[in-house]
């Protein structure tokens, strides 16, 4: 029998030593980078309890938003002293926790952090939510309390850990907001003033027992959004179809009347509701988008009282409210339509809404040419 290389069996065995090492160091990787309020991990390591200036041996744990691994640690001590500590992932920009009375970010206050060299030097500040633009969140400001020498960030196995302590007599507002910075872009200028966030959730919390609700993220339908879904929807495509039926379907009468008149109320229901629910946001550099909202709307309303007032066929002023209605009506589709990418461009939505109602106003214009050209010959 032929005896076994030593050198495969050396070869063997150094392999099986370099796949358990790969697997134990996995392991060690996805162990550091993680947090949770499991019984394990409820507390934070010793290494970064050293890193924060108050005491966290006794903090309430909360998974607060798991998409994002973000883990919140809060505890009241003495005299209305209440202590928080936000523990998230490093993914390049910063990370925020704010407080909200009603779970909207504008109005609220927050602190965020960021880190500022490879080595872990982090820095922390409150901000004060006015609006959804960076000159409308000043840093340095803010309904929190903060006590001096507490605010801090730091860094350590992948993750940021945010610590800050502030006085207040009554619980804190019930709702808190979470946010999470651009990679690359913390901070905008030299002032300290964040870019907008990549991804933001709230969530209610009970203190007093520490059950939070499930955080409902960016993609939630909330007021910015029914605003513009119900405004563009209303204004921005309902409209052009009602002009449409009203221009190229006359030879299928009575069809022609009622599908413009119904698809036309609708769109004025939908985007005057729209328009209501955007005067309840405040969003800083939107006077133009609401001044073109207002117009919009006003010429809607012209045309729901022209139809109530329109005169018979056979009256000698009919043609001049003709020429009333059809060309108010086209004013306002043209403003609806520019509004609509206004809107688009002061909620920062991504460019492919914008490209998506691109493309239905594309199929719009060339089915109104086509149709337009079948008109002339038939009237020819």
């Amino acid at each position: 029998m032929k005896p076994r290389s030593c050198s495969s069996s050396t070869s063997r065995g150094a392999l099986l030593v370099l796949l358990l090492c790969y697997l134990c160091s996995s392991v060690a990787r996805s162990q550091s980078t993680s947090d949770s309020c499991s019984a394990s991990g409820s507390s934070l390591a010793a290494g970064v309890s050293r890193l924060i200036p108050f005491d966290t041996s006794n903090l309430t744990c909360l998974d607060a938003w798991s998409s994002q691994g973000f883990v919140v640690r809060y505890g009241k001590s003495g005299q209305g002293t209440w202590s928080f500590v936000l523990s998230a992932p490093d993914a390049g920009g910063y990370v925020a926790v704010g407080f909200s009375p009603d779970g909207a970010m504008v109005g609220s206050s927050a602190v965020a952090g960021w880190t500022t060299t490879a080595g872990g030097a982090g820095i922390a500040k409150q901000y004060r939510l006015g609006g959804t633009s960076p000159a409308s969140c000043p840093p340095d400001q803010g309904s929190l309390a903060l006590l001096p020498g507490t605010t801090l960030l730091a860094a350590q196995s992948s993750r940021l850990y945010l610590a800050f302590q502030f006085t207040s007599a009554q619980p804190p507002p019930p709702y808190l907001i979470y946010a999470v910075g651009p990679s690359g872009a913390r901070i905008s200028g030299n002032n300290n003033y964040l870019v907008r966030h990549k991804s933001y959730a709230s969530a209610a919390v009970n203190y007093a027992t520490g059950v939070a609700s499930a955080a409902g993220g960016s993609s939630a339908f909330n007021a910015r959004k029914w605003h513009g879904a119900m405004a563009g929807l209303g204004w921005g495509v309902l409209m052009p179809v009602g002009v449409a039926l009203a221009r190229y379907f006359k030879r299928h009468d009575p069809f022609w009347f009622y599908a413009h008149i119904s698809v036309q109320g609708v769109g004025f229901v939908l985007g005057a509701a729209g328009v209501a629910a955007g005067f309840k946001l405040n969003d800083d550099g939107a006077d133009s988008h609401q001044a073109l909202g207002v117009a919009v709307l006003v010429m809607g309303c012209l045309q729901v009282l022209a139809f109530l007032a329109r005169p018979g066929k056979g009256s000698k002023v009919r043609r001049y409210w003709n020429w009333y209605h059809h060309y108010v009506g086209r004013a306002a589709v043209v403003c609806a339509v520019a509004n609509v990418f206004v809107g688009l461009s002061i909620a920062h939505e991504a460019a492919a809404a914008s490209a998506f109602y691109g493309v239905f106003l594309a199929v719009c214009v060339v089915a109104s040419v086509v149709l337009e050209v079948r008109l002339w010959r038939s009237a020819a």
